[in-house]
């Protein structure tokens, strides 16, 4: 169980006693400790994202616990659901074992002995979750930083990963207290793209994700087709200021695109990647650089972050 991150939440109980007096929700054994750690494959990835997500939804129904602990078990959620895709589970297996999940808890009366017996034991194992500033959650290929703390008047980092595509940088994820999705970029031959795009599969009108053959570290070989994705503009463009620049950088643009861009990548597959596209003019068409980004553990940072 060592390399489990978050919660595990024994069921064994629950399914025995379902026949005749409804859902029971039964003992709850976390490992704090252990949160710190990313979540890895292991067998049971698919039982954690049902308990989890059961939980997830009694507590967005019947208001069981404090803002921090509500966002541990989210952001728990949220690797337990990269881990089950992670071991080989479609998306459409995904979402249905979430519904079934949810639907239990729906069954479920707030005020009933089992669930207050398991929504105390989540409170009582996070006593001290609010003390935890920063996470990181290492992908395949790179991490994910996230930053509680937040300035009133400077904007850094809430949550980020840095990518380099061939002498240029950048830095991308969610900055300032509106969290806001941002791309900030350093060109190393002083040209200044006039525009910035997301460009992101769209779960709608796939069956998952598109990952070659042998691709390996590349994340080049793990995004979709432009006809099979989703694309978000800029919507402004603007000096980067010194404390969202790549490490070492003087100067970089900063592009803020909208949240949908946010909630778009929390959706996807952790081995898959998103590009960030800067447009130039050139002679005549358009001239584009390609920045990737692995999705890793995108939605459990985010959800570190409520």
């Amino acid at each position: 169980m060592a390399a489990e991150t978050g919660f595990h939440f024994r069921l064994s109980r629950f399914k025995a006693h379902q026949k005749g007096r409804g859902a029971r929700w039964v003992g709850v054994s976390i490992g704090l400790a252990a949160f710190a750690f990313p979540t890895a494959l292991f067998a049971n990835a698919a039982d954690q994202l049902y308990e989890r997500t059961l939980m997830t939804a009694a507590d967005g129904r019947c208001r069981l616990f404090t803002p921090t602990v509500s966002a541990a078990l989210d952001a728990s959620r949220a690797q337990a659901r990269g881990a089950t895709l992670r071991s080989g589970a479609s998306e459409q297996q995904v979402t249905a074992l979430e519904q079934r999940a949810r639907t239990k808890a729906a069954g479920a009366a707030c005020n009933s002995n089992d669930l207050t017996l398991a929504a105390g034991r989540v409170k009582k194992a996070f006593e001290g979750y609010s003390q935890m500033l920063s996470q990181v959650y290492p992908g395949d290929v790179a991490s994910w930083k996230a930053e509680r703390s937040v300035s009133a008047t400077i904007p850094v980092w809430r949550l980020s990963q840095p990518s380099s595509f061939g002498g240029d940088r950048l830095m991308f994820g969610l900055a300032g207290r509106a969290k806001a999705v941002t791309a900030v970029a350093t060109f190393d031959n002083g040209q200044r793209p006039y525009v910035a795009r997301i460009i992101v599969r769209d779960t709608t009108r796939t069956l998952g994700p598109y990952i070659a053959r042998g691709a390996g570290r590349n994340l080049s070989g793990k995004v979709a087709p432009r006809n099979a994705s989703l694309v978000f503009t800029a919507e402004t463009r603007e000096e980067a200021p010194l404390t969202l620049l790549p490490t070492g950088a003087k100067t970089g643009l900063a592009f803020r695109f909208p949240t949908a861009a946010a909630d778009a990548i929390s959706q996807l597959d952790p081995r898959e990647a998103v590009t960030v596209e800067f447009a130039f003019t050139g002679r005549g068409d358009e001239v584009t650089r390609k920045a990737y980004v692995e999705v890793g553990d995108f939605a459990a940072g985010r959800a570190f972050l409520r």
